[in-house]
C-alpha cells in the first residue's frame, strides 16, 4: 500500500478530485497548507506599501492507494494538477506498512 501526498495550487483540487473519481479512490484527504519553493514567494502591494509574502497557500491532497493502483493515481495526478507554471507542486509516494479501519477493525487493502 502507498500513501500519495500531493502539494497543488489551491484552484487545481476539483480538477485532481474529479480525475481521481474514475480509477476508484475512495476517500482522500485535503488540508489547507502554505509553503514556497523555487517560487521563495511573492511581492504584493497593500495600500501603496510593497510587502512580501513569503509562504504561498497550498493544498494537500493525501490518498492511500493499494500497490496496484499507485500508478494510476500519481499519473491521474500529475496531468490534473500540471499548469507548466512554476509552483505547480510535488507530489510524495510513501509506503504504507499498516492501515485499519477503524470501525470495523479490516487490515490492509480491505481497508482502503
Amino acid at each position: 500500500m502507498k500513501l500519495v501526498t500531493a502539494i497543488i495550487k489551491p484552484f487545481k483540487l476539483d480538477d485532481v478530485r474529479e480525475a481521481l473519481a474514475p480509477l476508484g479512490v475512495q476517500g482522500l484527504t485535503v488540508s489547507e497548507v502554505k509553503g514556497f519553493g523555487r517560487q521563495k514567494g511573492q511581492t504584493e502591494i497593500y495600500r501603496g506599501a510593497e510587502y512580501r509574502i513569503s509562504f504561498l497557500p497550498k493544498i494537500k491532497v493525501e490518498v492511500a492507494v493499494s500497490d496496484a493502483l499507485a500508478d494510476q493515481v500519481i499519473e491521474a495526478m500529475l496531468t490534473a494538477a500540471h499548469t507548466g507554471k512554476i509552483g505547480d507542486g510535488k507530489i510524495f509516494v510513501s509506503e504504507l506498512t499498516r492501515v485499519i479501519r477503524i470501525r470495523t477493525r479490516e487490515m490492509g487493502d480491505d481497508a482502503l
